[in-house]
């Protein structure tokens, strides 16, 4: 890879935490705008790194890094840098409580009116919506396992009392909000079932079929396709009515979870807040979009960081189960969606058409997210990843993002202003509408996290090879000057002034500081230092070529100790011993690292002839 995610990671640190921290005091949004989404993708800019990457640890300041203080120095030095972060993130919580300290999850400025001539009124932009619930679960348990480990670094009698008080009011506020998030993510789930001959099945119908089946047909094939869906969905009880529709034959289905809590949700009833859960308003039926946000969180439930940290407790435990059970139905479907059928998959045929009727790229790069893991657990996942892989490539390519854009280019419209998905539920005030524009970081991350879990050389070379070129696209779209230098997004960048239909672009404000795309490209970044991490992949030929080389290696220098006499001088002996060694950890890695074996094993074959020279020179033998 050439993006080097370290290095990156640091600039990225310095611009935050420039943005954030202005004259002693935290500065929520970039312009402190009441907007929990915004502010928690402001924190987790800097949680992110600190709690997945060990060399970017600020909760243990006497090991944190001196290149990684450096980026933080805004903050201030190494003991005060956990400090600041502690008192933001008790601000935050404390921001996002309602009156009776119950945690609250505004959709704020994220929503927007359909109409633009309309404005929202308040009791519509402090909606709780999805999003927020599924960064809350992020960012709190980056909280709580951020704590635990401050805490412990800290020498007894080494600070004061009030600074005890901040961290047990802290685990507090973010274990409340912990579980109030997951609550909403429960009640926000939903299965929306339609008859295969009605408008959504028809739809659905047209997007899965690419073998020209009759009606008929597909829709058996595709249930009993979706058995095993189907019978975990219909024993579903908590946070969803009961489901009696699933098993008519003529019945079709999507699963996953709606914009906010769904209209006439029960109560999630074995936690301390229920009777006072909010009432739901959102229209019962899945979004793609949140779909994606809902699943990216659940997963940090269950990842070994929070099993080995032991964050839930026992409350969470059950609801993480709960949630756990939706999360692989959920990927089980779209897996089966995606890639229905012998031939060429529906996801192949770009773009992806929702069953309301609107297509676009974005919809696809969503469903490929969805897709990716249920299609590692039940497929060849080499062959698959491989296509989802060339699937992402074809979507790098209609956005403009690896082709230059031609004149009047619709397709710019995927940054800027983005695809617009229209909340249904409210029946007071203006309709509601989500923008989604993030279309150039979320196909960066999923192209790394695909590269990451490919094993074949050449597929993986091939997707990081795109992701670097991804990443250039992206490099040209940080803000250029002013206080957000270096941060997002600045769409005009990217894209050359002159090409008619890019002019639009250019009159966006660069000094607009996005929150949503720059902790995009954080994730990317976590992801590809992830997979720097890990041991280099290794083909059957490189394995094969370093053992025959090493073999002769070890031949010829057995042939040269043969040969090898009593009184061979203290020089000749040291050489031969460092051969020794080289040749016996050139054995030891050859496994893992068969192309550095060969680099060890070439030198050591230099050496031995050269002493084989040298020797026949003296003695005129071989």
């Amino acid at each position: 890879m050439k993006i080097q995610p370290r290095q990156q990671l640091l600039e990225i640190w310095r611009a935050a935490a420039r943005n954030s921290y202005v004259d002693g005091e935290w500065v929520w949004g970039g312009d402190n705008r009441w907007d929990s989404i915004k502010d928690a993708e402001q924190l987790l800019c800097v949680m992110l790194p600190a709690t997945e990457i060990p060399r970017f640890r600020l909760d243990q300041p006497d090991q944190t890094e001196d290149d990684v203080a450096k980026a933080m120095e805004a903050f201030g030095n190494k003991l005060r840098i956990p400090q600041v972060l502690v008192k933001a993130l008790i601000e935050y919580h404390r921001k996002y409580s309602d009156g009776d300290g119950r945690p609250i999850f505004p959709g704020g400025s994220y929503l927007a009116a359909r109409d633009p001539a309309e404005e929202l009124a308040e009791d519509q932009v402090s909606l709780d919506v999805v999003e927020s619930f599924a960064l809350s679960i992020t960012l709190t348990l980056a909280t709580l396992g951020f704590v635990g480990v401050y805490r412990n670094s800290l020498a007894p009698g080494s600070y004061q009392q009030h600074q005890q008080d901040e961290l047990d009011e802290l685990v507090s506020l973010a274990g409340k909000r912990l579980t109030e998030a997951m609550v909403g993510l429960l009640r926000s789930f939903t299965v929306f079932t339609y008859e295969a001959a009605g408008t959504h099945g028809q739809h659905l119908i047209r997007t899965i079929n690419q073998s020209n089946l009759s009606d008929n047909r597909l829709v058996t094939d595709l249930r009993e396709a979706l058995r095993p869906t189907i019978a975990g969905l219909r024993d579903l009880t908590v946070g969803i009515e009961q489901l009696n529709n699933l098993e008519s034959p003529d019945q079709l289905f999507e699963c996953g979870w709606s914009w906010g809590i769904i209209r006439g949700a029960p109560q999630v009833d074995f936690v301390d807040s229920s009777g006072t859960q909010r009432a739901g308003y959102a229209y019962d039926a899945p979004y793609l979009y949140f779909t994606v946000q809902a699943l990216d969180g659940i997963a940090d439930l269950f990842s070994a960081r929070t099993r080995l940290l032991r964050l839930l407790d026992d409350e969470q435990l059950r609801l993480a189960a709960a949630l756990q059970l939706r999360w692989e139905l959920t990927q089980n479907y779209w897996s089966v969606i995606a890639s229905f059928g012998a031939g060429r998959w529906p996801l192949e045929d770009l773009p992806w058409r929702t069953t309301d009727g609107d297509e676009s790229d974005y919809f696809s790069l969503l469903v490929t997210s969805i897709a990716t893991r249920g299609l590692l657990e039940d497929r060849d996942s080499d062959a698959d990843l491989g296509r989802l892989g060339r699937i992402l490539s074809e979507l790098a390519n209609r956005a403009r993002i690896t082709r230059r854009p031609i004149a009047a280019d619709t397709a710019l419209a995927l940054h800027h202003p983005g695809v617009a998905i229209g909340l249904d539920g409210p029946t007071e005030g203006p309709l509601l509408n989500w923008v989604a524009a993030d279309f150039a970081p979320l196909l960066l991350k999923r192209t790394i996290r695909i590269a990451r879990n490919l094993s074949d050389v050449q597929l993986r070379g091939q997707l990081l090879t795109l992701a670097d070129e991804i990443w250039e696209h992206l490099l040209k779209r940080r803000i250029p000057h002013g206080r957000s230098r270096g941060l997002w997004d600045q769409p005009a960048g990217a894209f050359a002034p002159t090409a008619a239909g890019v002019l639009e672009l250019s009159d966006v404000d660069t000094s607009r500081l996005s929150w949503h795309h720059t902790v995009r490209v954080v994730e990317s970044l976590v992801f590809a230092a992830d997979l720097a991490r890990t041991d280099p992949l290794r083909s059957d030929e490189l394995l094969g070529f370093a053992g025959e080389l090493l073999a002769e290696a070890e031949h010829l220098f057995d042939k040269q100790q043969l040969v090898g006499s009593a009184e061979t001088g203290l020089n000749m002996r040291n050489a031969m011993q460092a051969l020794r060694t080289r040749l016996r950890h050139a054995r030891e890695i050859t496994v893992e690292r068969p192309g550095t074996t060969v680099a060890l094993v070439l030198d050591v074959l230099r050496e031995l002839d050269s002493l084989t020279e040298a020797r026949r020179d003296v003695t005129g033998a071989s």
